[in-house]
């Protein structure tokens, strides 16, 4: 059985992960750990999230944990990933990652903190959204330059990086499909007398407000018609129930960079 700490423990993801880690027969909830200003800290874990006592008090730092599990997940903000990342790396502990607004440079060190340990990191874990990106590319790929590519994302106020990490993928796979770079083709804001769409750009829209959970839509705009791709999270337990999986995946692999495609066996698609 995998033992599993969850960083952020006391966070909107952290609860929800630490609530489908107890319900995922191959993975056992060991440690949680917060910053130690958090008011949490010292408290139980299940209780925090809502889903009982457990007998674990929230750490106030992963140092006083890190021993005591063998992956850990993390939704929490790039900065404190990458040091996370980092303590991993030197003990060799497993980690999945879902936190977005990761920069290249963050990516590429996680690629090379990779060679010592195993991590599995995507910008959204859910089942359907990770299917979206499939589908996404392969219907770019039929559709070709004849039809104008727009993503449009809409998440809660409290989201502080934009465009989402779910919509600048979807763009990635978007591009893929219709062999462009979206580094090159990506337009990612729009005001005042613009001109005309270019025939290679791809758009992506943000919307930030309310409580919106996660709202994911792909337009392929043709000529007398139009398809939308669309994903909405109902709520946070995708992304948690997808993290868990992925925390029970990680057992027994080699060292190396995976994503959610390897976890769902989504690559030969």
């Amino acid at each position: 059985m995998t033992k599993v700490i969850v960083a952020g423990a006391a966070g909107r993801m952290g609860k929800r992960i630490g609530y489908m880690v107890t319900q995922n027969q191959d993975l056992a909830l060991t440690a949680g750990f917060e910053q130690n200003s958090n008011p949490e800290v010292g408290r139980d874990i299940g209780e925090v999230g809502g889903y009982g006592t457990v007998g674990i008090a929230i750490a106030p730092d992963l140092d006083s944990v890190i021993d005591q599990g063998d992956v850990i997940i993390d939704f929490t903000f790039h900065e404190a990933t990458m040091k996370i990342a980092s303590k991993a790396a030197e003990k060799k502990k497993a980690m999945v990652i879902g936190t977005t607004g990761l920069s290249r440079e963050n990516l590429a060190e996680l690629q090379e903190l990779a060679k010592n340990m195993v991590i599995v990191q995507a910008p959204n874990m859910a089942i359907g959204v990770n299917v979206l990106f499939k589908i996404t590319e392969k219907v770019a790929s039929i559709l070709g330059d004849d039809y104008d590519i727009e993503i449009v994302e809409a998440h809660h106020r409290m989201k502080k990086d934009a465009p989402s990490g779910t919509a600048l993928k979807l763009g990635e796979m978007a591009a893929k499909g219709v062999n462009r770079d979206l580094n090159e083709v990506g337009v990612y804001e729009r005001y005042g007398i613009i001109g005309e769409r270019t025939d290679k750009e791809i758009g992506i829209q943000t919307i930030r407000g309310g409580d919106i959970v996660g709202e994911h839509t792909v337009y392929f705009a043709g000529p007398g018609e139009r398809i939308e791709l669309t994903h909405r999270a109902h709520n946070r337990d995708n992304f948690a129930r997808g993290a868990a999986l992925a925390a029970a995946w990680v057992s027994g692999k080699e060292n190396g960079m995976y994503t959610m495609f390897d976890v769902l066996g989504l690559n030969d698609l």
